[in-house]
């Protein structure tokens, strides 16, 4: 039988072993994060024929704005239309609709390698089984139809060769990897692509309604984000074996295929009447239900692209301006109230918050 004496001295020693791995793990060296992993960075699209789009760095903490990131740190431009951030296994990929890829350490910026070469109208990419996959238009034919369209396979994840185009449904954009399947938007044909990544080539190809454009999940499912000039689309699709299972159809005109998701299952929708006029707004819907609770909790002229940072509880607003000198981001609460602007580069089209 253990004596009280005996229990004390062993608690003692329970305690100064706990005592010396606080100790030691307070000790540890703090790996400080880099000058960009925290903050937000702002995708500058650039304008047509300057090919000027750069990165932006914000932090909402001090106010600060870093301009041109990509050409300070690496000493040249980044000559090219952002369509794309994606941060994958480590790395910050900027994809161009231009026909490149950079790949960039997400800490500072500096080049890792990039995709120069093969490429025609890029606009996104994922990584899996440590290659890239990028979706592109292929090149027009004379009618500007895109019947040549492929995903572009880079047997690396810091750049270098394509090893591979696989054959797609017209104008793929936004992609999502299920397992070994590859999940593939494809915009102007209003279908979504199956590729295995075991053999790398088409196993199916579903109809959907509405153009596609990019996979979101929420409530633990996964959708594929559509429209058409009257309607938007939830497509619902089972993982298992990539088949659309539902659609919730969502009454809001006008729809862009710009959005981003709140909380409690909300989603913000830019909406705009096109050219000439370019009235803009953003309308707020329920996924789950489908309603749109307001067609409007904002409205200017150019709005571009849209975020929210999930901290702050803010939204951002990318601003084009008229693609007449820079952009602006504009700061909203949840509510819709303008709350700041930021004066940012050419053509702002997304955010990334770290």
């Amino acid at each position: 039988m253990k004596t009280i004496k005996q229990t004390i001295s062993q608690l003692g020693i329970a305690l100064l072993m706990l005592f010396t791995i606080t100790s030691c793990m307070d000790d540890a060296p703090q790996i400080p994060l880099g000058e960009f992993e925290k903050g937000l960075l702002i995708m500058n699209e650039g304008a047509f024929g300057a090919n000027d789009g750069e990165v932006y760095h914000y932090d909402p903490a001090s106010g600060e704005i870093k301009a041109d990131i990509f050409e300070k740190k690496n000493g040249r431009p980044f000559a090219g239309l952002i369509q794309d951030m994606v941060a994958s296994e480590g790395r910050l990929y900027l994809v161009a609709n231009t026909g490149k890829v950079e790949i960039v350490d997400p800490r500072d910026f500096a080049s890792i390698g990039a995709v120069s070469s093969g490429l025609d109208i890029s606009r996104s990419l994922v990584t899996a089984n440590q290659k890239v996959y990028i979706s592109d238009w292929g090149p027009y034919d004379a009618n500007f139809a895109s019947p040549e369209s492929y995903i572009a396979v880079v047997g690396q994840l810091d750049g270098g060769t394509i090893t591979d185009k696989i054959p797609v449904s017209s104008r793929p954009e936004g992609m999502y990897v299920v397992g070994n399947q590859l999940l593939v938007a494809c915009t102007a044909a209003q279908k979504m692509d199956v590729i295995s990544l075991n053999t790398e080539e088409r196993s199916k190809s579903l109809d959907v309604k509405g153009g596609p454009i990019r996979f979101f999940e929420a409530g633990g499912n996964l959708y594929l984000f559509s429209r058409d000039a009257s309607k938007v689309y939830f497509h619902e699709i089972n993982r298992s074996n990539a088949e659309i299972i539902g659609t919730k159809t969502v009454n809001l005109a006008m729809s862009t295929f710009n959005f981003t998701l709140t909380e409690n299952a909300e989603m913000l929708i830019i909406t705009s009447t096109g050219w000439p006029e370019f009235n803009d707004a953003i309308a707020s819907v329920n996924i789950n239900s489908g309603e749109v609770l307001s067609a409007s909790i904002f409205t200017g002229s150019g709005l571009y692209g849209i975020g929210y940072d999930a901290d702050r509880r803010e939204i951002y607003v990318a601003d084009n301006n008229g693609f007449q000198g820079n952009g602006t981001v504009i700061v909203l609460d949840q509510s819709g109230q303008q709350q700041k602007t930021l004066a940012v580069g050419r053509g702002p089209s997304g955010f990334m918050f770290k």
